[in-house]
C-alpha cells in the first residue's frame, strides 16, 4: 500500500509539474463553472495572477455574448448532454484583465472524478497567426488595387489609339503589354489566394488536433505523448513562419525594395553556422556534411547569401528522408563557388525548364508541403548578386545545386 501511495504521489507530482510548465494555458472549473486551477502560461495570458481568477466564474475570461451565456451553456450540457464545446475544439474570443479581446483555440475535456465532474480546457493564444492572416489579406487587396490600376492603364492605351492613328504602333504595344501585365497580376493572386489558404489550413488543423489531445493527455499524466504533441505543433508553427517569409521576401523583391549591400565576412564562420541552425531540423536519419576550400575572407551581401543556402539546404532536407546533405564553398581568385548536393527524390527531367518558375512545383513533389516559391526567391537573390545557379539531378538518387557567384571585393 505504502509503494502505491508512493507511485501514486510521484505521479501527481509529474502531472503538476507538466501543467505548471506547458507553454499552453490550461484551466479547470467545477460544474458551476468556477475556476479551481489555472496554471501560469494561463494566467499570464489573462493578466490575472492565480489569486485573482481561482474561486471566480471563468466567463471572466470571455466577452459577450460568451460571458453572459457561459452558465447556461453548462446548464444545458448537464441537462441534456448535447456538446457545443465540450470535447470539440474550436476556435473562441478570450478576454484579459486590462478588457483586450483576443482569438485562441480552446479544448474542453470532461474529467469524471470519484465524487464529482470536472471540466479541463486547454488553451492555444492564435493572435499572430490572425494577424499574419490579415497581413494576407491585406496583401491580396493591393494585389487588385494593382490589377484595377493595369486596367486603367490598358483603357488610357486604348483612349491613345483612337486619337491618332500615326501613334496606332506604340498604342499597340502599349495595349499588349498592360494586358500581359494584367493577366500576370490576376493569376498571381489566383495563385497567393489557392496557395496561401492551402498551406495555411493543413499546420492550423495540426496545431487544433495537437492541443485536443495534449488536453486529453493531460489527464493521465502521458508526458511522452504531450511532448510529442508540442513538438508537433511547434513543426506547425514554423511551417507557417516559412510560408510567411516566402511571400514577405516574394513582395520585397516584386517592389524593389532589396538591395545588393556586400560586406566582408569570415566565409567558412558563416558555413559553419548555417549547418548549426540547420541541425535541429533534420530528419532522424540525415546529417549535414559542410566543408570549405580557398580563401576565408570574402566580399558579399551575408544576408542575401545566408537566405540562398539556408533555402537550399531546407529544401534538400524536406526532399530526401535519409543521407548526407552535402554543403560546400569554394573561393579561388575573384569567383566563388556553393553546392548543395542531397540523396533525395530527384527532379524529373520535363520539370527542369520550369524549375524557377513562380509557384511551380515539381510533379514527383506529391504532398510535401510547400509554397512553389523558395527557388524562384532563390535565383532572384542569386542574380541581385550577379551570380548563376544550375541543377543537376537524377530521380531517385538526388539533387545538387551549383552556384557561381563573383567576389566583390
Amino acid at each position: 500500500m505504502e509503494n502505491k501511495n508512493i507511485i501514486q504521489t510521484e505521479t501527481e507530482s509529474r502531472l503538476n509539474a507538466i501543467i505548471e510548465t506547458a507553454i499552453d494555458g490550461i484551466i479547470t472549473i467545477d460544474m458551476k463553472g468556477i475556476i479551481e486551477t489555472i496554471n501560469p502560461a494561463a494566467a499570464k495570458l489573462f493578466g490575472f495572477s492565480k489569486e485573482e481568477a481561482i474561486g471566480r466564474n471563468v466567463n471572466i475570461l470571455m466577452p459577450e455574448p460568451d460571458h453572459s451565456a457561459h452558465d447556461s451553456y453548462l446548464e444545458n450540457y448537464q441537462r441534456t448532454g448535447v456538446r457545443k464545446i465540450i470535447g470539440i475544439g474550436r476556435e473562441v474570443k478570450g478576454k484579459k484583465k486590462d478588457g483586450t479581446i483576443f482569438p485562441l483555440l480552446l479544448s474542453v475535456s470532461e474529467v469524471k472524478l470519484k465524487d464529482r465532474i470536472i471540466y479541463t480546457g486547454l488553451i492555444h493564444d492564435i493572435t499572430e497567426l490572425k494577424e499574419a492572416e490579415n497581413a494576407y489579406k491585406k496583401l491580396n487587396t493591393e494585389l487588385e488595387e494593382r490589377v484595377q490600376k493595369r486596367t486603367a492603364e490598358l483603357f488610357d492605351a486604348i483612349k491613345k489609339l483612337e486619337e491618332t492613328n500615326k501613334k496606332q504602333k506604340q498604342a499597340e504595344v502599349e495595349v499588349r503589354k498592360a494586358l500581359e501585365k494584367e493577366k500576370e497580376l490576376n493569376d498571381l493572386k489566383s495563385k497567393f489566394v489557392t496557395i496561401a489558404s492551402h498551406e495555411f489550413r493543413t499546420p492550423l488543423s495540426s496545431i487544433l488536433f495537437s492541443t485536443s489531445l495534449i488536453g486529453k493527455y493531460a489527464e493521465s499524466g502521458e508526458k511522452e505523448k504531450i511532448d510529442k504533441n508540442i513538438l508537433r505543433i511547434k513543426s506547425a508553427v514554423n511551417t507557417l513562419t516559412g510560408i510567411l517569409n516566402d511571400f514577405l521576401s516574394l513582395s520585397k523583391l516584386e517592389e524593389g525594395i532589396i538591395s545588393n549591400s556586400p560586406v566582408s565576412f569570415d566565409l567558412p564562420s558563416l558555413g559553419e553556422e548555417i549547418k548549426e541552425e540547420m541541425h535541429p531540423v533534420l530528419k532522424e536519419s540525415q546529417n549535414i556534411m559542410y566543408k570549405h576550400t580557398g580563401s576565408e575572407v570574402v566580399n558579399l551581401d551575408k544576408a542575401i547569401l545566408k537566405n540562398i543556402l539556408i533555402n537550399l539546404i531546407s529544401n534538400a532536407i524536406k526532399y530526401s528522408e535519409k543521407g548526407t546533405i552535402q554543403f560546400e564553398s569554394i573561393a579561388k581568385g575573384k569567383n566563388i563557388t556553393f553546392t548543395v548536393k542531397d540523396q533525395g527524390i530527384g527532379i524529373p527531367e520535363e520539370d527542369m525548364p520550369f524549375l524557377f518558375s513562380r509557384f511551380f512545383r515539381a510533379n514527383n513533389a506529391g504532398n510535401i508541403q510547400g509554397t512553389g516559391l523558395g527557388l524562384n526567391i532563390v535565383k532572384r537573390y542569386v542574380e541581385l548578386l550577379k551570380g548563376t545557379i544550375n541543377v543537376e539531378s537524377e530521380i531517385g538518387k538526388g539533387t545538387k545545386f551549383i552556384i557561381d557567384i563573383p567576389n566583390q571585393s
